[in-house]
């Protein structure tokens, strides 16, 4: 009788410990959402982003005290300079340049003086296998130079390249089969070592200068801490989790959920802007 007490104890003492850790997680999701409510941030991308925006509406209509404002917009003129989570697609998927050009006239046409957080996020086919790595980044390290110059207000952050992951069920195989006959990308794990290179010349040139919102380590990162690696002619090289995964490359609902908290905590944490300037 006595140790089946003391295990009722013990497994009720698990669960408290658990629903408290809970609780306390969903308490600073809620101040920080309220924190990002109250900022003007504009964010250009293209389909993952979408699955990203999914999470965070998510994450507002659990928490409407937070008065998250999400605004899709095609012309920045139509944007009043009030706190809100400002979007729009950039470019064309499978061509870097053209989203950060897209991201540059985004900024130009009237968004740039009207927000204080701006980013722009490629997409997986953006980097592959035959990719010319570092005149992409170069490129994008060229463009965000000359942005930070024009609109030295804005709190530029950077983005690491969202990776894909190894599917094997049947169907996702199947699918990809289609996608090829078609003409359509298909996600491949391999590309992932390109993406890799990207995003290390990425944190090379910018961490611990300039805020870097790491995507791909979020999504290779499993709940239990360990991140999903894999090795190729000697290559060592992060990939997405299957578990986050609908089709090898977009989120699904856990892979959403994961990313849109830790953007908005990672968006609460940034210095706080002076809204007006």
């Amino acid at each position: 009788m006595l140790m089946f007490l003391m295990l009722v104890y013990a497994c009720e003492g698990g669960k408290m410990h658990e629903e408290t850790g809970q609780l306390k997680d969903d308490l600073n999701i809620q101040e920080s959402l309220k924190k990002v409510a109250g900022q003007r941030i504009y964010f250009g991308h293209q389909s993952v982003g979408y699955n990203i925006l999914d999470g965070l509406k998510d994450e507002a209509q659990m928490n409407p005290q937070a008065h998250l404002n999400i605004i899709e917009v095609n012309d920045p003129a139509k944007l009043d300079g009030e706190p809100a989570f400002v979007h729009s697609t950039v470019g064309h998927n499978t061509d870097p340049i053209s989203k950060l050009d897209d991201f540059s006239k985004f900024l130009d046409h009237g968004i740039g003086t009207k927000v204080d957080i701006a980013f722009v996020k490629f997409c997986f086919v953006d980097i592959t296998q035959g990719a010319d790595v570092q005149k992409v980044f170069n490129s994008y390290k060229e463009v965000h130079k000359r942005l930070k110059e024009r609109y030295p207000n804005i709190t530029f952050v950077h983005v690491t390249v969202p990776l894909t992951s190894k599917q094997t069920d049947v169907m996702t195989m199947a699918k990809n089969t289609i996608k090829k006959i078609i003409g359509r990308p298909v996600p491949s794990y391999e590309d992932n070592i390109p993406r890799n290179q990207f995003n290390d010349l990425l944190t090379k040139e910018y961490e611990g200068k300039e805020p870097i919102f790491d995507l791909a380590d979020i999504e290779s990162t499993l709940p239990d801490g360990k991140r999903v690696v894999n090795y190729k002619d000697g290559k060592t090289f992060y990939s997405l989790a299957p578990e986050y995964t609908v089709d090898g490359g977009h989120l699904n609902e856990k892979g959403r959920a994961i990313v849109a908290r830790k953007l908005i905590q990672f968006l609460a944490g940034l210095p706080v802007p002076n809204v007006g300037n």
